[in-house]
């Protein structure tokens, strides 16, 4: 997969997608729109990856969107296209992330601004560099988030957090973002791309339909009622048990019962029953 603004790697089930700009400071351009929905469905059912990983080239994760190419010249010179792009930029970092079968996981490995803030948001977990800078500098220059990031906003940040950013403009570095509870860890820069490579091999070796079923059942719960998230479960269970034939029940239950497998031993490694 050959693209002029994303590379793509593939290892141990791990792919990791950069996005490739950095002399833009990987800025959102149209053609990076397009070619990311084109890449995330590419790899939607491709067997070989079980994980994905999205990070930034260079110092950079991404400066948000490409003000130049996106709204001054784009949607000036060619509206229709405009929309067509605008359409596409909100649902790759939304709904296709949210929904996706498999886990993401942002690696903010330097400046995210902006429109970035949907991407790290949209993916189930992320990891900064402490030295990583964000910011919601929209308002600085007589704007506000728009698109999907003021959405993005209320649904992982604390009401008090997104609008103290949003109406100055201020930055915050990664450690921030981890105390707000924006990224799940901070860690030096220099480990965050061993902390989050090991972190997604580990996520990579579990159930695949056991992966999806969480995302799901968590996901989907956030806008049911009780009784509605108690019954999609149910579904989803009996889902799981025909994606693994039978294999939760009688391997992974099974072993428990057995006295196989015991939660929260180091490692899963079989042991011996309790008498």
């Amino acid at each position: 997969m050959n693209f002029e603004t994303l590379k793509v790697d593939i290892d141990k089930h791990v792919a990791r997608i950069t996005l490739n700009r950095p002399d833009k400071k990987n800025a959102m351009n149209p053609t990076l729109h397009v070619e990311m929905t084109e890449l995330l469905e590419a790899l939607r059912d491709e067997d070989d990856v079980k994980v994905l990983v999205i990070t930034g080239a260079g110092n950079s994760f991404c400066a948000g969107m490409d003000l130049k190419e996106f709204f001054h010249e784009l949607k000036v010179d060619n509206p229709k296209e405009f929309r067509r792009v605008f359409r596409m930029a909100g649902e790759w970092r939304g709904r296709t992330l949210r929904q996706y079968p498999k886990p993401t996981i942002a690696m903010v490995n330097g400046f995210c601004f902006g429109g970035a803030f949907s991407i790290v948001e949209g993916c189930d977990l992320a990891l900064a560099a402490e030295e990583a800078t964000f910011g919601l500098s929209e308002v600085n220059f007589r704007g506000f988030p728009g698109g999907p990031v003021s959405k993005s906003l209320a649904n992982i940040m604390h009401p008090r957090d997104s609008l103290y950013y949003a109406l100055t403009g201020r930055t915050f570095d990664g450690r921030k973002a981890a105390e707000i509870k924006f990224v799940n860890q901070a860690v030096p820069l220099a480990e965050l791309e061993r902390e989050t490579m090991a972190l997604a091999h580990e996520i990579a070796a579990k159930d695949s339909a056991a992966l999806r079923a969480c995302k799901d059942g968590y996901r989907f719960a956030l806008e049911m009622t009780w009784d509605a998230s108690i019954s999609y479960t149910a579904a989803k269970e009996d889902e799981v048990y025909m994606a693994q034939s039978g294999g939760w029940i009688e391997s992974g239950i099974g072993d428990f019962v057995k006295g196989k497998y015991k939660p929260g031993l180091q490692g899963n490694e079989k042991v011996e029953a309790d008498s």
